[in-house]
């Protein structure tokens, strides 16, 4: 059975509302485990308690999600999506600095292989979607992962979000039902692909035994 890990930062909440529907669609594949991680913030503790709804979502998003306890606790998962809301067009320093410690796990090939995919959040909806998406992935193709974006794979949900990854403009508010539906079926289509690919190498290791 695949085991997917969901990983992301979020500062008001958007972007996990988007890691949760991934993680129930991820849910949604047979024998699937998925786990549900999110990233500290980066700032000092006196700089978010200075801002009074910075400091309740940060509470309240401590209080559902369980931290990443290690870095290296990447390689025990077939399949790594990660998400962040746009800083800049690009991914936030909490997810770039969590990412640049998995040079350890690069250099030995522990990511090789496995299925890597992204999902974000922008403020408005010209602020750098894809830019967000596809600064998530390059650090992938460095690892050597199997990227799958949930492309146009299914018609029935692309009302909303991207060929490039679930994501949302939150601006004027949470996620959309067009959103959320986007992300559910990346989940879903991120744990096929991994069981395809899990299930392929057990066999692989099989054949290589005799």
């Amino acid at each position: 059975m695949p085991k997917v890990l969901v990983l992301f930062y979020s500062r008001t909440g958007n972007t996990a509302a988007l890691a949760d529907a991934i993680a129930e669609g991820a849910g949604s594949v047979k024998f699937t485990e998925v786990e549900v991680r999110r990233i500290d913030d980066l700032a000092p503790a006196s700089v978010i308690d200075a801002n009074e709804g910075w400091k309740a979502a940060r509470a309240a998003l401590a209080a559902k999600y369980r931290t990443l306890e290690s870095v290296e606790s990447l390689a025990h998962y077939d399949a790594l999506i990660v998400g962040s809301p746009a800083r800049f067009g690009i991914m936030s320093a909490e997810l770039k600095n969590a990412l640049d410690q998995a040079g350890p796990l690069w250099q030995r090939g522990a990511l090789v292989d496995k299925v890597g995919s992204a999902f974000g959040s922008v403020a408005t909806p010209d602020g750098g979607h894809e830019m967000n998406l596809m600064s998530m992935l390059v650090p992938m193709m460095h690892f050597g992962m199997i990227l799958v974006p949930p492309g146009y794979s299914d018609a029935s949900v692309f009302t909303a979000g991207s060929p490039y990854g679930a994501t949302a403009a939150t601006a004027s508010g949470a996620p959309t039902a067009g959103d959320l539906a986007v992300a559910r079926h990346q989940g879903a289509r991120v744990a096929k692909v991994a069981e395809w690919v899990r299930h392929a190498k057990s066999h692989e290791a099989h054949g290589h035994r005799h």
